[in-house]
């Protein structure tokens, strides 16, 4: 349904909608299906996960909707994914694999996160789906070379997990172009929040720490700590996705997705120790990170002029309640601690 927000700009609703998250499971996409069902009005989800870095868990806040379905199965198999489009109006595609997970297995990096969106894409168009919104990454940039960095950037990822996000955004700008379906590529810049990877080849650098921190540990930096990131709290960056998928003027484009701020690694490491009240550890320094990128820096300029998005969680607001999230988990936070992997780029599980 079309309609007009009170900045007079063009929207399609996703009240009453029937959506497939693809993703949603995991760590963004469990909170963008609580977006869509707690505040959107959607009239259906259907999550598709293989659950291998994702959990049922995550949607525990809405397991209970019975607007919620959940399919587990794999985004490269074709009877899945056709199954899973079944009736859906709105697809938001998050399933893919790490950045980490592309050093140790570039392949099936390649596999999901391109072909896998190819065949997504080919059977949403068959499906005449309304709204396909890919969400891509801040890593098909690699290292910003001006800052900061809009849309037209250039691309030059530094890892396959890079470069296959990048031919997922290819795939869907090309059906947009020659078919014209409609299309929208997100590109998030780095989220954290509540529900954020810490184990295995998925754990990122904020949950990582907390987890350290609290276990009476320091940090661990890869390089120099000077390396910077644009941080978005995960409830800003599905706000955000959601209105790219109501966004009527956001087809067919390509747009960063960020908070506008950036922080070095060594600050955050001094910022998760003061809230965790351990401002007496000092990150430990270690070799670089193979494939680490070493600034980035949204510029969110068309975003906010195609939605009004600005976020409305503070860097350090974000912080403070992450690390008491991990706080009331039920594990300890030695019992999370032995789950990590210090270079979990790999591939060698923990303990071998």
């Amino acid at each position: 349904m079309l309609g007009a927000d009170p900045k007079g700009m063009t929207m399609t609703t996703l009240d009453g909608a029937r959506v497939l998250v693809t993703g949603g499971a995991g760590f963004i996409g469990s909170h963008l299906v609580e977006e869509l069902l707690l505040r959107r009005g959607a009239a259906h989800v259907r999550v598709l996960d293989n659950l291998r870095n994702g959990t049922l868990e995550n949607l525990d806040g809405v397991s209970d909707d019975a607007r919620l379905a959940v399919e587990v199965g794999d985004i490269c198999d074709e009877d899945t994914v056709d199954r899973s489009l079944d009736g859906v109006d709105v697809v938001f595609h998050l399933a893919c694999l790490g950045v980490r997970h592309s050093l140790h297995d570039p392949f099936e990096n390649h596999r999901v996160n391109a072909e896998g969106t190819l065949l997504l894409l080919e059977r949403a168009r068959a499906a005449r789906t309304s709204r396909f919104v890919h969400v891509s990454t801040s890593e098909v940039f690699g290292t910003a070379q001006y800052a900061p960095m809009d849309e037209r950037h250039p691309t030059w990822p530094e890892t396959v997990y890079g470069g296959s996000k990048l031919a997922g955004e290819a795939y869907a700008r090309a059906m947009f172009r020659t078919h014209g379906m409609p299309t929208v590529v997100a590109r998030p810049f780095n989220t954290y929040g509540p529900r954020s990877h810490f184990e295995g080849d998925s754990g990122e650098v904020i949950p990582r720490t907390i987890v350290r921190v609290l276990s009476g540990l320091a940090p661990l930096v890869f390089g120099d700590g000077e390396q910077t990131r644009d941080f978005t709290h995960v409830t800003d960056t599905v706000a955000g996705l959601a209105m790219l998928g109501e966004s009527d003027a956001a087809v067919g484009q390509t747009v960063n997705l960020g908070s506008g701020s950036e922080i070095t690694i060594n600050e955050l490491c001094r910022l998760v120790a003061r809230y965790a009240g351990a401002s007496e550890l000092v990150a430990q320094h270690l070799e670089p990170r193979p494939g680490d990128v070493r600034r980035l820096l949204v510029d969110s300029t068309v975003m906010h002029g195609l939605t009004g998005f600005r976020t409305r969680v503070g860097f350090e607001e974000g912080i403070a309640e992450l690390v008491a999230w991990f706080r009331s988990r039920p594990q300890s936070p030695e019992e999370m601690l032995a789950r990590i992997e210090d270079r979990n780029w790999s591939g060698v599980p923990v303990g071998v």
